[in-house]
């Protein structure tokens, strides 16, 4: 079952994103069990601008961001869809321009800056998430996993 729709937002569109970003969304619903639920999660690419308008309006924080969680369920909660129940998980939006300045300012590629920010949002939508040290960590570590078992390197 496909788990991810990619749209693009007043970018570029680009069949090769495209793929790489299904197959990390494939990978993280079959680690996290999630892969017989008829989930999906709506993925928009986009510009600095878009991404910042949409934190205003959705979070109210009038800032440029790199990636954006939108999730549908409370983490307790997704475990008890029924895996016949067709559902949207959340949407994730993300700044291709932001990735790409990333993945410069860190010196790795630029998939492997999309592939963290695709698990980034993926955790989020999950409840994952790293305000506190201790949630931090635990966020942290099922992201290195994932990027590691497709071995997606710094």
């Amino acid at each position: 079952m496909e788990h991810s729709e990619i749209n693009f937002l007043e970018v570029e569109e680009n069949e090769i994103y495209e793929k790489h970003i299904k197959y990390i969304i494939n990978e993280c619903f079959k680690e996290e069990n999630l892969d017989k639920k008829k989930l999906y999660i709506n993925i928009l690419l986009t510009t600095p601008q878009n991404i910042k308008k949409i934190n205003k309006e959705q979070r109210n924080i009038d800032n440029e961001t790199d990636v954006l969680s939108f999730p549908m369920f409370e983490k307790e909660e997704i475990k008890q869809i029924p895996d016949n129940q067709f559902d949207i998980l959340g949407d994730i939006v993300i700044s291709l321009e932001k990735v790409k300045e990333q993945s410069i300012e860190y010196g790795h590629s630029f998939e492997r800056e999309l592939s963290y920010m695709v698990v980034h949002g993926f955790y989020h939508l999950l409840g994952y998430d790293h305000i506190n040290e201790n949630d931090k960590e635990k966020m942290r570590e099922k992201e290195e996993n994932i990027l590691n078992k497709l071995n997606i390197k710094r």
